[in-house]
């Protein structure tokens, strides 16, 4: 099928790939199409590594024919962003059409060569889940820069050109390096700036190609250039233009400035008459209806024609959910053109590699002297970090034979995320920082796992990870021990997994890579899990061990990450950032030390020693009791904590400089709940571990040996939550009142003394428009209803507050004829409002009663809420607000990246699901928090994923491991069902539970029966509302 040009392989062959066809990429899953009888052409096609391959097709084949033997062949499976061009008779470049006969459009095969080459680029890179897909775009930079296409500052070229380099020629040798731009081309100008290219160099020391092409494409995809094929055109007045389409719509440039850009959601229809392009926008009532349709005019029919047919793929690729189906035969005459695009969509390709088993396959990078063994699996793009870490093994030549050694398949040590965050239709939301609104995060922040010293090396014989009986494949990194360029600590001997020279093997604790591509064994995971204890103590110790992990990492966020960020701009005053400092810092420390020391017991209780064999190991309560105590010595750090929440917002009310640096810092991925809440973290971990006590005491038989440390603790535990369970409470109610504040907008003094938050929900309004959806919030002294509005942070308009002081409520089902309705007295108006249902009426009036009580029983007024400058409540109630639907809230990125924390609060996930929440749920779900791994199923897909699961404020937040700074996409469960799957689901699995909400499905597996209904428990409170009356029994 394939010829070789002039080369005794093909290309093939060359990047590793099966001689079977492999998987098609526009028929998933299918062998390339049968190719109609007939006489067989040759055709040439150059790829993007400057290598010529001959295909043969049938004479009468249809461009897709040949495209697909071009991805096939290339083994891409996300081959539909790229396309053949060629020049055709008349020296213009165009596109092959895959649905027309390759020789119509081909006139003289012999004499033209097409070329393979990008043709969709996306706007986040992240977006391509595949390795092989990524070189294949940064091949294409390559090009661009070289041709002069691809127009930028010298800073930003130079950089570029270095990861170039680097992926090519690997760390920097002043020498080598110096000879290879002597060589070789890569901009125009490339001489004079040959000395920013050296300096880059130096910087990206240990950095494999396949991080190289990651940063490589990063900075491309920030350039106004990027993508941008500039078609020739001119205006009315005649002045010289260029048009070009992008993902967002269709850009104007003069020169290579842009100077206007149409959003597909602006354009109404796309069209050419003769060499006029016009474009018909959407009617604005701002503007004049002359306006409503610009025209451009280009060389000829044709230029038109063919950028006419770009952006409708353009269009189409980007914007819809599935390929265009052909439109019907016309019987007498045609009018338009039929023309249509043909392939998957992004959201078609996604999708496919997320849910598809594929395999891994090696390829090797044609330019890099670098020995480049890919073995990443398409995964999701929700799943995604921000920076691969080892996609590859990157092994020095002369280091071959050695790394060989080992016996071992090289696996890559994870990559890069959900939407935060952003979810596609799956609902999963991938994480946080607006789309491309951030620049990348230091490389600090991305750690691979395994390059902390404490991290304990697996044997490749080992069965499992440290943490999980599910095991995890290995990884060599850099073949020199260490992760970029940083020493990974040696705990043991040397073992099977590590190579004669002493290279150590890093356990691969990236789930999202491992499941991609591998079919799990259920007689091996029976085996596995057979090898671990299976006494409920071990499942309890082991809850402490995940949960702890998480509890380190939030203190981390402050003690490291705000710390850092704050003293970049020096605006925070030193006394807070002292007080602050001083009482986290020694908390920090000390669960440094408690947390190896639960490692190592959990270690040992797993076998992973000789100790196990005595029974000496087999608790968890003195470890507990004697951390305990210690943790005692540290309660005056603990009280000072609810002063550090008082004085960090009060200094944010008197600098808006503060104010401003603590909302950016709320918006960094590391920050993935409001600040204020990783504030609160040691005083609720008091209460995990107390509830874990007392599960361990419940358990244990009073003989057992175990029995006795387990109760002492469990006495100086419950001992500290009694001292600081008032101050936790006020802290609380006070960290809530805060963060809605954020969420409102029109409302003065909000977080003042003696106010206590009750509910907050999605509540129908009767008006003279009808029922309108708005969003109450409930207080001890008033009731305030608003509506979601259209500020750029989201925030919700405030439209009415009503005084409880007074206030009466009546149950109007009947007397306004509207379900689930009731009446709200007030002394200068009533409400009439509705509830989504009978259960939620009843929370709803209830707290409402509640409320009102507490307002009597009060002796001062209540404060008024709202701002002097809040605009005419009637004119609010009759402007309507944006609605943003659930589709919204689970698409294709979260709404984390799209508005910051803003966009995923717990506010506006009620308002998207029609729901309400209370304090004591608040209360509820701090009590409720849990950590571990777990694996995931869509409805759809055939595989799991072992993914690092954490719930915590109503939301799972998934990771790859936990050793992750943060989180890789969320699910918000406010409003979900958790069951367990039916028979007809065809879930024949141990300990799985099912969360669903209207279409969207997930499965999750746990380890043991335990594991399991701790996970039902835990999501359970958040998805079922608790009654007021319950809140005196939480603590």
């Amino acid at each position: 099928m394939v010829e070789p040009a002039d080369r005794p392989s093909t290309a093939g062959q060359r990047l590793g790939a099966p001689e079977s066809f492999g998987v098609s990429t526009l028929e998933p899953g299918l062998r390339p199409p049968a190719q109609p009888p007939g006489r067989q052409v040759s055709i040439r096609v150059q790829m993007l590594d400057d290598t010529q391959e001959v295909f043969q097709i049938s004479q009468r084949s249809p461009g897709k024919v040949l495209f697909d033997l071009v991805c096939v062949h290339l083994n891409l499976t996300e081959g539909d962003y790229f396309g053949l061009e060629y020049q055709d008779q008349r020296k213009m470049t165009v596109w092959l059409d895959l649905l027309k006969p390759t020789l119509k459009q081909i006139r003289r095969p012999k004499n033209t060569i097409l070329r393979f080459v990008v043709k969709f680029f996306p706007p986040d890179h992240t977006q391509l889940m595949e390795e092989l897909t990524r070189y294949f775009f940064a091949l294409q930079i390559k090009r661009d820069l070289a041709c002069g296409r691809l127009i930028c500052n010298d800073t930003s070229a130079a950089l570029m050109v270095s990861h170039i380099i680097q992926s090519e020629i690997g760390d920097f040798d002043e020498t080598q390096s110096w000879q290879h731009l002597l060589h070789n081309k890569y901009l125009p100008d490339q001489d004079a700036i040959r000395d920013k290219i050296t300096d880059c160099h130096r910087k990206h020391v240990g950095q494999t190609p396949a991080e190289s092409d990651f940063q490589l494409l990063e900075i491309a995809r920030r350039l106004e250039m990027y993508g941008v094929r500039l078609h020739p055109a001119k205006d009315r007045e005649g002045t010289k233009l260029s048009l070009a389409v992008a993902h967002t719509g269709v850009l104007v440039f003069q020169g290579y400035t842009k100077i206007n850009a149409f959003n597909w959601s602006k354009i109404r229809k796309l069209s050419f008459k003769r060499k006029r392009f016009l474009i018909k926008l959407r009617a604005d009532p701002a503007q004049n209806a002359h306006h409503d349709t610009l025209e451009f005019a280009m060389a000829s029919r044709d230029c038109c024609k063919i950028f006419w047919k770009i952006c409708v793929e353009y269009h189409a690729f980007f914007r819809l959910f599935e390929e265009p189906k052909p439109k019907p035969k016309p019987i007498l005459f045609t009018r338009g053109s039929s023309f249509r695009f043909s392939g998957r969509t992004q959201k078609q390709i996604i999708d496919y590699v997320k849910d598809s088993e594929l395999k891994k396959v090696p390829f090797e990078r044609k330019h890099s002297k670098i020995l480049s063994n890919s073995s990443m699996s398409p995964q999701p793009a929700s799943f995604r970090s921000q920076v691969p870490k080892e996609n590859a093994i990157s092994i020095p030549l002369v280091d071959q034979a050695d790394s060989a050694q080992t016996g071992h398949q090289a696996e890559s040590n994870g990559i890069e995320e959900l939407p935060l965050v952003t979810a596609s239709a799956n609902g999963f939301q991938d994480i946080p920082a607006a789309l491309g609104s951030g620049p990348i995060q230091s490389r600090q922040n991305h750690h691979v796992s395994g390059s902390a010293p404490e991290q304990q090396l697996l044997n490749p014989g080992s069965p499992a990870s440290d943490d999980s009986p599910l095991g995890s494949p290995h990884v060599i990194v850099n073949g020199s021990g260490s992760v970029n360029g940083q020493g990974i600590g040696c705990t043991g001997v040397l073992g099977p997994g590590q190579s004669p020279e002493g290279r150590q093997l890093s356990p691969l604790t990236s789930p999202l890579l491992t499941e991609a591509g591998y079919v799990r064994n259920d007689d091996e995971d029976e085996a596995r899990r057979k090898k671990f204890p299976t006494d409920k103590a071990y499942f309890i110790a082991k809850e402490l061990l995940t949960t702890e992990r998480t509890y380190l990492k939030d203190l981390q966020v402050i003690t490291e990450s705000f710390q850092s960020f704050v003293g970049k701009d020096e605006v925070l005053p030193d006394s807070v950032k002292n007080l602050i400092s001083a009482n986290y810092d020694p908390v920090y420390k000390f669960h440094q030390g408690f947390l190896k020391e639960v490692e190592q017991r959990l270690a040992q209780w797993e076998g992973r020693s000789n100790a196990h064999i005595k029974g000496d190991y087999q608790r968890i309560g003195d470890i507990l009791l004697k951390n305990i105590q210690g943790l005692r010595q540290l309660t005056i750090h603990l009280q000072k904590h609810s002063e550090c929440l008082v004085e960090l917002e009060r200094a944010c009310r008197s600098s808006r400089k503060v104010e401003t640096v603590c909302r950016d810092f709320e918006q960094q991925r590391v920050c993935y709940l409001p600040f204020n809440i990783f504030l609160l973290r040691p005083l609720h971990r008091l209460l995990h571990y107390k509830l874990i006590l007392e599960r361990l005491c419940k358990h244990y038989p009073p003989t057992h040996e175990d029995f006795r440390d387990c109760r002492a603790a469990l006495a100086d535990i419950s001992e500290m939550v009694l001292q600081l369970q008032g101050a936790m409470m006020k802290m609380e109610n006070f960290q809530k009142l805060l963060e809605l504040k954020k969420d409102l907008t029109g409302i003065d003094n909000l977080a003042i003394h003696g106010r206590e938050f009750i509910r907050l929900g999605c509540l129908s309004k009767l008006s003279g428009k009808g029922l309108q959806q708005r969003m109450f919030f409930l207080f001890s002294d008033s009731l305030v209803y608003t509506s979601r509005g259209m500020t750029p942070s989201n925030q919700f308009k405030v439209h009415g507050q009503l005084s409880l002081y007074g206030m009466t409520i009546r149950e109007s089902e009947e007397e306004w004829g509207v379900p689930h309705s009731f009446t709200l007295f007030g002394q200068r108006q009533s409400v009439v409002v509705a509830a989504s249902c009978a259960s939620e009426m009843e929370r709803w009036v209830e707290d409402i009663r509640m409320a009102i009580d507490l307002a009597e029983q009060s002796s001062s007024p209540s404060t008024d809420l709202l701002s002097t400058s809040l605009p005419d409540n009637k004119l609010l109630e009759d402007s309507g607000a944006e609605q943003e639907s659930e589709e919204e809230l689970c698409s294709s990125r979260s709404s984390l990246e799209r508005q910051g924390h803003r966009g995923n609060t717990t506010v506006h996930v009620c308002w998207h699901r029609n729901t309400s929440v209370s304090m004591v749920d608040f209360s509820v779900a701090v009590e409720n928090q849990l950590s571990g791994n777990l694996l995931r199923k869509f409805k759809n897909s055939n595989g799991w994923q072992k993914l690092w699961v954490v719930f915590t404020n109503f939301s799972l937040f998934f990771y790859k491991s936990h050793q992750d700074d943060y989180p890789l996409a969320s699910l918000p469960l406010l409003g979900y069902s958790v069951t367990v799957p039916c028979e007809s689901e065809n879930i024949h699995k141990d300990y799985v539970f099912k969360l669903h909400f209207k279409s969207h499905v997930y499965y999750f597996r746990s380890e043991s029966e335990y594991t399991f209904e701790r996970w039902m428990e835990v999501i359970r409170s958040a998805t079922c509302s608790t009654s007021h009356s319950t809140r005196k029994d939480l603590y």
